[in-house]
């Protein structure tokens, strides 16, 4: 009885170790950068003066859909300072993102369904999943590099505006 234990017990010990490998091999392969894709164009503006002023321009990429809101930056390793993504919900309402599987630091800007921004979560840390919460109800949020609002000084009341790119 011992002697048909032994070939079925090295059988399992290879088997085991041969399919480890090959999981391993498989996990690498399962998540994989995501490449920026421009959709539209956004610009920024400083409405605190008497005069509109511009801020900046960004090109971004447009999360509409539901996969593509929970996906957000996810699996990146990085972002250009002149892009961005801008979510768009259906309807305003209080907001909360968290950094969830996200590598680089992020401003999360809050913005209402008039384009004012309502709020910022600056420096977001990269892969925390605490709860960035808006200061009042938004329709829009756009992510860009930590660092990018105190640069452009970015306010509660500056405003928005963005294009589609039609697609081909």
């Amino acid at each position: 009885m011992k002697r048909n234990m032994y070939p079925l017990t090295l059988a399992c010990v290879a088997l085991s170790l041969f399919s480890c490998k090959t999981d391993s091999k498989n996990k690498q392969n399962l998540v994989k950068e995501v490449a920026f894709t421009k959709e539209g164009e956004l610009s920024l503006f400083n409405l605190r003066d008497s005069i509109p002023s511009a801020i900046t321009k960004l090109d971004i990429e447009i999360a509409d859909d539901d996969y593509q809101i929970q996906t957000g930056l996810m699996y990146r390793k990085s972002m250009q300072n002149d892009r961005g993504m801008l979510f768009v919900f259906p309807e305003e309402a209080p907001r909360s993102f968290y950094m969830k599987n996200t590598e680089f630091a992020l401003d999360i800007i809050f913005i209402d369904s008039k384009n004012k921004v309502v709020s910022i979560q600056k420096n977001a840390k990269p892969l925390d999943e605490s709860s960035l919460p808006s200061k009042g109800p938004a329709q829009y949020v756009l992510e860009v590099n930590a660092g990018l609002a105190d640069t452009w000084n970015l306010k509660a009341g500056d405003s928005i505006s963005f294009i589609k790119m039609q697609q081909e």
